[in-house]
């Protein structure tokens, strides 16, 4: 049986008093795919900053579990050295900072290492190549100038590079086209594997046909409502989300 990574039970998390999450239950295992869709507005990305230790947003309730341990009492940093990583869906342009010096900074911060530029600069090399991502970037200050996909390129270069145990992708597929959507979808195909896992947070339905899913989630107002496989995607995909609650029977809180 593969281990729990991430238990999340009775997660209640709010931002300038106004709670989002309203008990929301999920647990993800060594080597899953789980892929978690909803309205705008349902909680999505609050539940991702949530569980990378986001300042803004406080947990009034629940407990999140990581390998057995309190995920909540862990700093940001602690975090991410534990394998947990998080892709912004709006990545920020930092002027003065190039790629390779934040991704080295980067890695050596995560793996507690101590590698230098030169011997960073051939691990990266490959790294791009399998991000499909080209060399040319590497001097280019980060995000700047950068088209959305090339943005979301970038932080997909970041997962490939940091190798970690859950990858929380959100929304990669947004302003992206078709050519870069299958880019994304072919890097993590060639990722997955029975050590690492994925939650992607999605609206399109279409790119679960390349990455094939264990799990799909409906999130509706800060609680996960209905759980399934592909074809809950499909079928929300051609309902719409109001008509596939009323079909079923749910209600929205």
């Amino acid at each position: 049986m593969r281990k729990v990574l991430l238990a999340i039970k009775g997660l209640h998390a709010r931002v300038q008093n106004q709670e989002i999450l309203h008990g929301l239950d999920l647990e993800i295992r060594s080597g899953e795919f789980h892929v978690l869709m909803g309205p705008n507005g349902s909680g999505k990305s609050t539940l991702s900053s949530v569980l990378m230790g986001h300042t803004s947003y406080e947990v009034s309730a629940g407990a999140v579990q990581w390998e057995g341990k309190n995920l909540l009492k862990m700093k940001p940093e602690e975090r991410a050295r534990a394998g947990l990583f998080l892709s912004f869906q709006h990545p920020r342009e930092i002027p003065g900072v190039n790629l390779v010096s934040f991704l080295k900074s980067s890695y050596n911060a995560v793996k507690k290492l101590n590698m230098s530029l030169f011997h960073f600069k051939k691990l990266l090399t490959d790294k791009m190549s399998v991000a499909g991502m080209p060399l040319g970037f590497m001097n280019r200050y980060l995000n700047v100038g950068f088209s959305g996909g090339e943005k979301k390129k970038c932080e997909i270069l970041q997962m490939v590079l940091l190798e970690p145990k859950l990858a929380i992708l959100d929304e990669p597929d947004s302003g992206m086209d078709l050519d870069a959507v299958k880019d994304i979808c072919r890097v993590i195909k060639a990722l997955r594997n029975p050590k690492q896992s994925f939650l992607l947070i999605t609206h399109n339905p279409r790119i679960l046909d390349c990455v094939l899913p264990d799990y799909v989630h409906l999130m509706v107002e800060g609680k996960i409502v209905k759980s399934g496989g592909v074809e809950l995607a499909k079928r929300i995909e051609k309902e719409g989300y109001v008509n596939f609650m009323k079909a079923k029977g749910l209600k929205i809180l």
